[in-house]
């Protein structure tokens, strides 16, 4: 039961893009079309999950008995820099047209404060191995329910009449903080 309610947890209640405010450069960059959401939010969520084993793995077997803990933060960004160029290999073989449609913002996933914020956190509150594993696939997967929702409503609010002023950014932003305030209602059940 409690890696259930953690898993929810870090999926709803202390959602990675809404409540920590980690990872909004892809959040707004890549949210404008559906497919490219999904896109990047099934590549984040292969990246969290794997890179959060991977750091975890390393930081317990190699920086904590060698006492070089202090190097986590470096080491992790070139595990996760690493993990991510992998990926990015796969996608350019095997998924072309997402590739294309990702563009730059495929990279930045190496810089996505989610990635790394996620292998922080882990490390940071002690989780054991599979807590590590529940937590970082909770995290990941309410990265992709976020990223896509807010595709949705982003398409739909092309659509929309909007003011002049609000167009584009600004309208955005202020749908992002209605979706924040909306998951602070799930508060209760993590």
């Amino acid at each position: 039961m409690h890696l259930f309610s953690l898993f929810i947890g870090a999926t709803l209640v202390t959602n990675i893009i809404l409540s920590s405010f980690l990872g909004l450069c892809s959040f707004i960059g890549v949210s404008k079309k559906s497919s490219a959401a999904i896109g990047m939010g099934g590549a984040v969520l292969v990246v969290i999950t794997l890179s959060s084993a991977i750091t975890w793995l390393v930081f317990n077997f190699i920086l904590v008995p060698f006492e070089i803990e202090f190097m986590r933060t470096i080491v992790f960004i070139l595990l996760i820099a690493s993990l991510v160029q992998f990926v990015e290999m796969v996608m350019k073989k095997h998924m072309v047209s997402l590739y294309k449609a990702l563009g730059v913002y495929l990279p930045l996933i190496t810089t996505n404060c989610a990635v790394l914020g996620a292998a922080l956190m882990n490390i940071d509150r002690g989780f054991d191995f599979a807590t590590t594993m529940v937590n970082a696939l909770g995290i990941s997967v309410g990265f992709f329910i976020v990223i896509y929702l807010f595709s949705t409503i982003r398409e739909r609010l092309d659509l929309a009449k909007t003011p002049e002023g609000f167009k584009g950014a600004p309208i955005a932003l202020i749908t992002a903080s209605l979706m924040a305030m909306g998951f602070f209602g799930f508060l209760g059940l993590g």
